[in-house]
């Protein structure tokens, strides 16, 4: 019995939620559809190349949940799984986890897009423990502000060693699943690190490193 930790966008989906969500928010007529498209793409671009701030993305990702109130948004946000993500999500990924699942291992998923966004997923998976960034909320619902450290690059360490000290366990004989170059500090804190249809900075290192990578989308 270990941690198995998983990634989530284009690891365990074939896509990215969180940029797929504000896609659905243009679609939805929700948002200035040309400023918010131009704005989500400019931001996803910034994370594939590793340079996004992710503080002046999360002022722009998060903005939309605070101008609604919380029952229209989880409506939202079922049409928008049932639309968008569930067609996106991978056999083979559905299989990794099952086979960690039938070892005992301890399933999470680990994640820079929001709670919000990833809840149902992680759900759709039947993995409990997830690791996503948190949102602030006040009475009248989410503020479109963040609340704690955010789960991106270096802070996935440190939200993942709250979580093990909360919960009394280690790293010990963890894997770690990821497809981005974003990931590289935790899977260099991992004792398997494993590269799942990575990006060529990943790619690169994990083959230099001569970690283990493999493909859910074959």
């Amino acid at each position: 019995m270990a941690l198995a930790i998983f990634d989530l966008d284009n690891t365990l989906i074939a896509g990215d939620s969180d940029h797929a969500w504000g896609e659905f928010l243009v679609e939805k007529k929700l948002v200035d559809a040309d400023h918010h498209r131009q704005q989500n793409d400019f931001f996803y671009q910034k994370y594939l190349e590793g340079t996004l701030d992710i503080y002046e993305y999360l002022r722009f990702s998060l903005a939309p949940l605070s101008q609604h109130p919380k029952a229209a948004l989880f409506a939202l946000r079922e049409e928008f799984f049932n639309q968008k993500i569930r067609p996106l999500i991978l056999d083979k990924a559905l299989g990794l986890v099952n086979s960690h699942r039938d070892k005992g291992d301890t399933l999470l998923i680990i994640t820079a897009t929001n709670r919000f966004v990833t809840e149902p997923i992680a759900q759709a998976f039947d993995i409990e423990h997830l690791i996503a960034i948190e949102l602030e909320e006040n009475e009248t619902g989410y503020t479109g502000n963040p609340e704690g450290t955010p789960s991106y690059k270096e802070g996935k360490i440190a939200r993942l060693e709250e979580w093990l000290k909360q919960r009394n366990e280690s790293m010990q004989g963890a894997t770690f699943y990821s497809d981005s170059h974003n990931d590289l500090p935790l899977l260099q804190r991992v004792e398997h690190p494993v590269a799942v249809d990575p990006d060529d900075t990943l790619r690169q290192h994990a083959s230099q490193q001569q970690w283990k990578i493999i493909s859910l989308r074959d």
